[in-house]
């Protein structure tokens, strides 16, 4: 009897086994259809706040249906997506047009004097760099070679398919995002749908806990990137001097960046000062401060560190630590872990996914001692 058990027992965790393979494999096939739904998730939780507001806008106690409340916030997402890539994308071609038209010779000249201790200093170190080595004209070529507007348009028309995918994709987000919004309790209904009755309040609770923090993490994440742009703007157009089109494109370009945490600040700080560089001495007109080369290096490292600064006591604080309840030195681990696993992208997931983890955990398994050490007891809802 006991060896027909252990039998029972054994099938039974092939079947388990089985039956999570075959849902790894059809999550794998539908990738696709699992991505959309993730992005519409996405804007579902940034669109939440504007659904509360809509929702809470009465006229003698009545409100509008919840389907036109939801068609206004996709059309406010997307209008204010749309705005912010109109007025970025042909000030970033215009960057990119200024950079493929440099005279590298000539501008070459303006900064060889300053840069002259630095490429010995290179030569010496590294021999097979050749005696004729610069770094202003091997940094130029990298970038014009980047920026090249025959190449960029050898791109775009080579992307037609990539475009229409794109398309496809932003429709489906959309689409889908539509029922996230108009039906609040549509993903809990699935969730209690899968979870045995008897979990069915926590998995639901679970949710709502999930649905406020992530909510928002995202926004305040929107609200971090807006804010290190502004900083680094008014920094390189009044500081540097920089011009309004080259400040905000490289400050926009930093913004971005700084999605990526605690990489990222460094990145957008390293390409916004070689492209600050390049357009004040190798593009024509050469708009920029006019001090000398390494004071004005010294101006941009300052811009970016102060942003970097700002960023670190101000908005990270309230993005990671207020918005998900967990203490930076647990952020920190948890980013480190994700990063040597995934790289940019695992580091790029790591808090929505720790996000959900800590809420399901306090949940379900909240009288474990090491988890009630991990979210301590003022996380737990």
């Amino acid at each position: 009897m006991e060896k027909e058990r252990s039998i029972d027992r054994l099938a039974r965790y092939v079947m388990f086994t089985a039956g999570a393979v075959i849902i790894c494999a059809i999550c794998w096939f539908f990738r696709d259809v699992i991505i959309y739904m993730l992005a519409a998730g996405i804007v579902a939780l940034i669109g939440k706040p504007l659904m509360n507001f809509f929702n809470s806008l009465k006229i003698k106690g009545k409100g509008l249906p919840s389907w036109l409340y939801a068609i206004l916030t996709i059309i406010i997402i997307i209008g204010v997506f749309l705005s912010i890539v109109t007025l970025l994308v042909p000030i970033i071609m215009g960057i990119a047009k200024d950079i493929s038209m440099a005279n590298i010779e000539s501008a070459a000249k303006s900064v060889v004097m300053a840069l002259a201790d630095l490429n010995a200093f290179l030569m010496r170190t590294f021999p097979s760099l050749g005696s004729d080595f610069r770094i202003e004209t091997a940094v130029l070529k990298g970038l014009k070679d980047f920026a090249d507007i025959s190449a960029f348009s050898s791109f775009f028309s080579s992307a037609a398919s990539f475009i229409a995918n794109f398309g496809i994709g932003l429709f489906a987000v959309m689409f889908i995002s539509f029922f996230f919004l108009k039906d609040g309790n549509l993903f809990p209904d699935i969730i209690a749908a899968v979870v045995p009755d008897k979990h069915e309040q926590n998995a639901r609770e679970a949710y709502g806990d999930i649905e406020h923090l992530l909510s928002r993490y995202f926004i305040g994440l929107i609200i971090e990137m807006a804010g290190v742009a502004v900083i680094d703007f008014i920094g390189l157009m009044f500081i540097a001097r920089l011009g309004f089109n080259a400040s905000i494109g490289i400050a926009v370009i930093c913004g971005v960046m700084n999605i990526i945490p605690y990489v990222g600040p460094l990145l957008g700080g390293v390409i916004g000062s070689v492209l600050a560089l390049t357009m004040r001495y190798f593009c024509m007109g050469g708009a920029g401060l006019d001090v000398n080369f390494w004071i004005f290096i010294i101006i941009l490292i300052a811009i970016f560190w102060a942003a970097q600064i700002i960023d670190n006591y101000i908005f990270q604080p309230i993005v990671y630590s207020s918005s998900i309840k967990a203490n930076a030195l647990e952020i920190f681990i948890v980013l480190l872990m994700a990063g040597h696993i995934g790289g940019i992208v695992g580091m790029l997931v790591a808090i929505p996914c720790y996000t959900v983890f800590r809420v399901i955990a306090g949940r379900f398994f909240g009288n474990v001692k090491f988890i009630r050490k991990l979210i301590g007891d003022n996380n737990r809802q």
